[in-house]
């Protein structure tokens, strides 16, 4: 019975059915590094130690409800950046998937090409069949202070700039 548990829960691993662990309120942006949608390669905790930083997770780059999430965010960018707020948007796409969707919605924050699943894994994000689910992380000076765990598509700009005023 043990040696069968132990080959389910590899199977289940191998599908991205068990999860990692979430990371929880106060804990510091997860150290890792990662290529950009324009294949630069950034170290994420660096980049958002400092002010506010979305990182933002999503199935899979150009599809429906991914794009609306992504246009929620690029509609509102001015005023997220006003509040100092940068954007990171992170899916299992690779690079080159990244930039056609960034350049497809002339989206102006960064994507991030995550296909060896080390961000979403990082962040403890769900995934299933290899696709990360929809949730969003908010940092101030590199701590999180708000999560959605059940992420926006339309909403999610109008839900991080409420985060900022609570």
């Amino acid at each position: 019975m043990k040696k069968m548990m132990s080959i389910l829960s590899s199977l289940m691993a191998m599908v991205g059915i068990v999860k990692a662990e979430e990371i929880t309120m106060g804990a510091p942006v997860p150290e890792v590094s990662v290529q950009t949608h324009e294949g630069e390669t950034i170290d994420l905790r660096k980049e958002a130690s400092e002010g506010y930083a979305l990182v933002y997770f999503y199935p899979k780059a150009d599809t429906p409800g991914c794009t609306k999430q992504a246009c929620s965010l690029r509609d509102a960018y001015e005023k997220l950046t006003e509040k100092g707020v940068r954007v990171f948007g992170v899916s299992g796409d690779d690079v080159e998937a990244q930039a056609d969707f960034a350049k497809k919605f002339d989206l102006p924050f960064t994507l991030l090409a995550d296909p060896d699943k080390k961000v979403i894994k990082a962040f403890g994000v769900p995934a299933k069949m290899g696709f990360a689910k929809r949730q969003a992380y908010f940092f101030e000076d590199g701590k999180l202070i708000w999560r959605d765990l059940t992420a926006s598509t339309e909403q999610q700009a109008a839900d991080v700039l409420k985060a900022i005023e609570s």
